[in-house]
């Protein structure tokens, strides 16, 4: 039986010990360091360059929100001057001066029907010197001026059509 050389640092083995010290390497075992240094390399330069395009999509995402908030605000205030607006062409004391500059009059007293058919109430016609039975409180200070009188108005054919 041939002997093997005994290892430097290892004593000689027997049986089963001898069979499994085969499938250690001999010589110091080192790994090959390049593709572990490479792997970690690459993992931290990826990950650096995803932390740089997430913070400029943030970035990008920033300014874009500031760009909607300022638009969101001059649109609010754009949409509150128009409400004004409105607000001040419904009052009753201006739909009041445009109805009177329009030639309009305050109407007569209704009649109404009722579900039989039959007419409840005596119509009157709309006459220009009747002064408005209801104002708000808007309008007090220019009821007080006077009407336009009848002879600058114009009439419309339905005008003395009672019922309309």
């Amino acid at each position: 039986m041939s002997r093997k050389p005994e290892l430097k640092g290892r004593p000689e083995l027997r049986g089963r010990a001898a069979r499994l010290a085969h499938l250690l390497p001999t010589g110091r075992a080192q790994a090959a360091r390049t593709p572990f240094v490479l792997l970690v390399v690459l993992l931290l330069g990826g990950g650096l360059i995803g932390l740089l395009v997430l913070n400029s999509a943030l970035s990008e995402g920033a300014f874009r929100l500031d760009d909607l908030q300022r638009e969101t605000k001059e649109l609010t205030d754009e949409e509150q001057a128009l409400q004004r607006d409105i607000d001040a062409y419904s009052a009753p004391d201006a739909l009041q001066r445009r109805a009177r500059e329009l030639g309009m009059v305050p109407g007569g007293d209704p009649a109404f029907l009722g579900p039989d058919g039959k007419v409840k109430g005596v119509p009157s016609a709309a006459s220009a010197d009747r002064a408005p039975l209801v104002l708000a409180p808007e309008a007090l200070a220019t009821a007080t001026a006077p009407p336009p009188s009848p002879e600058s108005a114009p009439r419309s054919p339905h005008a003395s059509t009672p019922g309309r």
